[in-house]
Order: structure tokens, then sequence, then C-alpha cells
């Protein structure tokens, strides 16, 4: 498939150099890890749920306060992209779990402190939709200016009700479609999280989440192959031989239907995972992302 939109070059066209994403953990949690739900987090989140894995493992000194990690985050982050990308523009990005997952008045306290580390282009949050409500998508939107976009990414992983429970996600459609409406009120935009090749599922219901999605026309969406990280609750199916996964050439076949179905506005921001080797499972012989991203293209 040739002549999509590549992700990178998007963004150096919008900020007039090369502009890289600095992931920050700031020590979030999830709700669908709390004692409450008993849920153990989604099935297929490991345990340290979407960190960034520049990041490594773990903070260098949890010790030294919240304030003190961010700040070393964003320093090695930038300096790590400037040296491996030549990166000159940044993008602060809360990756790892629920970034919205605290009360407002912490949010805030956050936020303001990371942004205040550089001049950063984005502001953008990955979240749950169940931890969303109305104040803090005004929260987030009033970040906005004119010299600095807010994005949040908002997890639906699939659109299918059987499958949300299947995967454990503790939220359905509703939440979704409440925490969409709440965010694109409010002029934020939003990427939507999707997973190709969930239990269960086959290609009409990745293509009805597909249908459902572009009902609500995203600024971007993010599709990730379905792969199993040691230490999550698939890991324990996969080793009882009760998960199958797509290959890379199904997943390109989904990827297309994407393309056919969502609309030509999105902006496709990522096609695959890069779950570090040593978390990694299955698939091993998956491409990496950029022999994907060559696969895609030709």
């Amino acid at each position: 498939m040739k002549g999509f939109p590549d992700y990178s070059a998007w963004l150096e066209s919008r900020y007039g150099a090369k502009t890289y994403r600095v992931s920050v953990d700031a020590g979030f949690s999830c709700p669908n890890r709390e004692a409450g739900r008993s849920r153990g987090g989604c099935s297929f989140c490991g345990s340290r749920g979407s960190r960034s894995p520049y990041l490594g493992a773990e903070e260098e000194d949890p010790a030294a306060g919240r304030n003190a990690s961010i700040a070393a985050q964003v320093a090695g982050g930038m300096a790590f992209l400037r040296r491996r990308y030549k990166a000159r523009q940044f993008l602060l990005y809360f990756q790892a779990f629920s970034g919205t997952h605290a009360p407002a008045a912490e949010l805030k306290a956050i936020y303001d402190y990371a942004l205040s580390l550089a001049d950063f282009r984005q502001l953008i949050v990955s979240t749950r939709p169940d931890c969303v409500d109305a104040e803090k998508a005004g929260l987030l939107a009033g970040y906005a200016r004119p010299d600095r976009d807010v994005w949040v990414e908002l997890g639906l992983q699939s659109a299918r009700e059987q499958t949300l429970t299947r995967i454990r996600r503790g939220h359905g459609r509703a939440e979704f479609e409440n925490a969409f409406r709440l965010l694109r009120e409010r002029g934020i935009k939003i990427a939507v999280h999707l997973v190709f090749g969930l239990p269960g599922e086959n290609t009409a219901d990745i293509e009805a989440s597909l249908e459902y999605l572009a009902g609500f026309a995203p600024e971007g969406v993010k599709i990730h192959n379905l792969h199993i990280v040691r230490g999550s609750a698939l890991y324990d199916e996969f080793l009882a031989g009760e998960l199958s996964l797509p290959c890379a050439a199904r997943h390109i076949q989904y990827i297309t239907r994407a393309f056919e179905i969502l609309p030509k506005g999105t902006l496709f921001m990522r096609f695959t995972c890069d779950t570090p080797a040593e978390l990694l499972a299955y698939p091993r012989r998956f491409p990496d992302k950029a022999r994907f991203l060559r696969m895609l293209r030709s």
C-alpha cells in the first residue's frame, strides 16, 4: 500500500523540524488494577503498563519524589531523542498507565510542573474512557494555546462489548462515548487505540470496530497488533494453548481495511507494538516497526 501519510513526516511538516515525543511515567496507576475491582488490569497488560522502553524498567530514584523523577525523565528523554534522532522539537507525553487517574487538582500540579521543564509543542495524555470527566476534560482543554496542541489518547481497543468483557477492560462503549464527547466538546484532539487480533475476534468484528470508530471521526488512531507480554493474563492463556495471534500478513490486511473504513482525515500514528524483547513472549518473529512499515508500503 502506497501513499498513506507518515506520522513523523506529519509532525515535521507541522512544526518545521524533527519532532519527537518525550515519554513520562508520572506514577499513575489504573482503576482496573485497584483492589475494589479485583481485575489485576486488562488481560493484555503487563506490570509496566505502556511505559516507554527507553525509560528502563523502573524510575532511577523513586525516593527523590515525583517532580524530581519527572524532571530526570524529561531531561534524559530529550537528550536521548536529540542524540538518536536529531530531534529539535518535543511533545510531552504522559504514556504509562492512565494519565488522568487522579483528582483534577493533583493532575494540574503534575501537568503544570512537567510543562514548565521545556517548550513543548503538544501535551499528550494517554488514558482510559472511565478516567475522563467534565472537570478533567476542562483542565486539559485549558492547556491549549496557539503554539501548543492538546491531545488525549483514548483506549478503546475494541467496540465489541463481549471482547471488552473478555479482556477485562472494565468499561464498555457507553463510557467511551461519554469520554469522547466531553473531550470533543472542549476542542481536544483525540487519538483512539485499537488492538487487532483480540481473543474471539474475526475480520468481521475488527471491521465492525472500525465502522463504529469512523462515526466519531477521531483526529488520530493508534493500531496495535495483539502480542503476549510476559506476566500478563494473556500470557497464561497463551501457555495453555488457548490463543492464536495474527501474522504480519494478516495484520496488514486488517490495516488495509482500516485505511478503507476510517475517514481520510484520520492520522495513523502507529501500526504495531514495540514491546521490549525481554518482555515479549509472542510473536517473537513479528517484524520490527521499520521493517513492518516497509512491508506496508510495498
